[in-house]
């Protein structure tokens, strides 16, 4: 069974520029005004098709606010079965931040 590890903006940046699939736990209405580009909006009502769906073999990185809680959320990921699950530091606020123009709306 995979763990998750945290990983920096850098790092980030580095596995999705190789392919990595980003997830946002945030919420819809925050996800919609701005997310990383090409993230998925993942949430409880969704859970079940997007894990029917997903590459496993893909690194994933999860974002949330701050980094905290994408920490449980990368763990719950890594449980499931992919082979590589990163959980954001400093979540989609550091990402903001450091790399405005990889956000979309």
């Amino acid at each position: 069974m995979s763990e998750y590890r945290c990983i920096n903006i850098t790092e980030a940046c580095d596995l999705i520029d190789q392919g990595a699939q980003v997830v946002d736990i945030r919420d819809e209405t925050s996800f919609n005004k701005l997310h990383i580009r090409d993230a998925t909006n993942l949430s409880n009502h969704n859970l079940p098709e997007y894990l029917a769906q997903a590459d496993f073999d893909q690194p994933l990185i999860v974002c949330c606010y701050h980094g905290i809680s994408s920490q449980s959320a990368a763990a719950y990921l890594a449980h499931q079965g992919f082979e590589q699950v990163c959980s954001l530091d400093g979540g989609f606020e550091a990402w903001r931040a450091q790399c405005p123009d990889r956000c979309s709306r």
